[in-house]
């Protein structure tokens, strides 16, 4: 296994928040190295009936994986400022009955956000390869 690095929730963004978040859904999740340009990136691993396959995880930016993570975890998403155009340049998310709030320009990485605190707290655990600058 690689070297882990403690991240504060808030932090989190791309590689990293996706494999926070699958840890906090207890996926069976693994990295891919650098490739043709691509930085690592994560992957998780379903067992079907006899029959087991990998998908890219990545919840942050595919409304087909964070979409049903906001129902699932009951996520309240609302706009949080606009422009001078009058569109959303920042999304809010929280959690029923929690006080805190997570915002971001993303509205799924403030959802994943929100999620992965409510699951997991304040720190999470990432390889540290995830972390690039």
């Amino acid at each position: 296994m690689t070297d882990l690095t403690e991240v504060k929730t808030a932090d989190l963004g791309g590689e990293a928040l996706g494999w926070a978040m699958g840890t906090a859904e207890g996926l069976d999740l693994f990295m891919a190295p650098p490739e043709y340009g691509n930085p690592w990136r994560v992957f998780a691993r379903y067992q079907g009936q006899a029959i087991e396959h990998t998908k890219r995880y990545n919840p942050w930016e595919d409304w087909s994986l964070g979409g049903p993570l906001i129902e699932k975890h009951e996520l309240t998403v609302e706009p949080s400022a606009w422009d001078w155009q009058h569109r959303c340049v920042l999304w809010r998310v929280q959690q029923e009955d929690e006080t805190r709030y997570f915002e971001h320009v993303s509205p799924l990485t403030a959802a994943m956000r929100a999620a992965a605190h409510a699951k997991l707290g304040d720190t999470v655990q990432v390889p540290k390869e995830l972390m690039h600058g």
